[in-house]
């Protein structure tokens, strides 16, 4: 079988697990790991831009949280994580154009099974850094709705950023089998909550609507674009928004740490506002590159 990666760079990256930087093939964890058993544990997506990393902290407050709420312990301290990202950015001259994947595991098991009293070895920290440019295309992209449901709180708290995404890969092979980019998942009561990668945003009569983060994730783009529409004067309202008023919005567009602010053109066969990026997008994303470039913890030089 023919293997092509996204980026032929990608083959020789080092990854660093537990405190070891290793080659790509020989990256791996134990079998008895709970992110295997049963994706237990936690990450975060970073983004490298010009010798910084972008949101580093709230990445970094968003980890700890989760990992608080999952009940981990003898979970590294932030210097400790800081460090093992900055080193492995370091091993494979990073400074640019780079998506860091940060995984922290309950860790190993002493038996399988899902009792974490089993797992007494300790978490599992994972850097997995690779050149990697926005995914989406800048010039826009299609979603459908999916049939899969985004859990609620009541079943499973959103606000843990977990790595259990089987409802997000759902969604997203729908998608494909559509032959679009990504799918719009629904709360438990129909309204829209996010796509299976992103948060999304709906812009009417140049105001700003967006889920309310219960059903969806507070992503830290997503806090960013808040953050910014306020200081520049953008009219921006946290609520249930259906999925007509996504179909007859002037502009949609998704945020996300993997794939920046990208223009929506289609959702379910309609055309959104002219089927091009709109205004307030564009505007949106100008001071978003701007933001993320200029923001963020500086790289030491190596």
């Amino acid at each position: 079988m023919s293997v092509v990666l996204p980026d032929a760079r990608n083959e020789t990256i080092v990854v660093y697990v537990n405190g070891e930087l290793l080659p790509r093939a020989e990256a791996k964890v134990s079998v008895f790991d709970s992110v295997v058993q049963g994706g237990d544990a936690v990450w975060e997506g970073l983004r490298v831009y010009d010798g910084r990393v972008a949101c580093f902290d709230e990445h970094l407050d968003r980890l700890f949280d989760s990992a608080k709420a999952m009940a981990f312990r003898d979970v590294p301290d932030r210097q400790h994580v800081k460090d093992a990202v900055i080193k492995t950015l370091r091993a494979n001259d990073m400074r640019d154009e780079t998506h860091v994947r940060l995984t922290l595991t309950r860790g190993r098991k002493t038996t399988s099974g899902m009792n974490p009293d089993y797992n007494q070895y300790g978490p599992t920290l994972i850097v997995l850094a690779e050149w990697k440019k926005p995914i989406y295309n800048p010039k826009g992209i299609r979603l459908i709705t999916s049939s899969v449901r985004r859990n609620s709180p009541s079943c499973l708290d959103s606000k843990i950023h977990h790595n259990n995404l089987i409802n997000n890969i759902l969604a997203k092979i729908e998608a494909n089998f559509a032959g679009v980019d990504d799918a719009i998942l629904l709360d438990v009561n129909g309204f829209v909550s996010e796509t299976n990668a992103t948060n999304i945003f709906v812009v009417k009569s140049e105001a700003l609507l967006t889920p309310h983060a219960d059903a969806c994730l507070p992503g830290i783009t997503r806090g960013l674009v808040l953050r910014l529409a306020t200081e520049h004067d953008i009219t921006c309202v946290e609520r249930n928004v259906s999925r007509s008023e996504v179909h007859a919005a002037d502009e949609v567009f998704t945020t996300g740490t993997m794939g920046e602010l990208s223009p929506v053109l289609e959702v379910d066969g309609r055309t959104i506002g002219s089927g091009s990026i709109g205004p307030v997008t564009n505007r949106l994303r100008k001071l978003h590159a701007d933001a993320v470039r200029s923001g963020g913890t500086e790289l030491p030089p190596w």
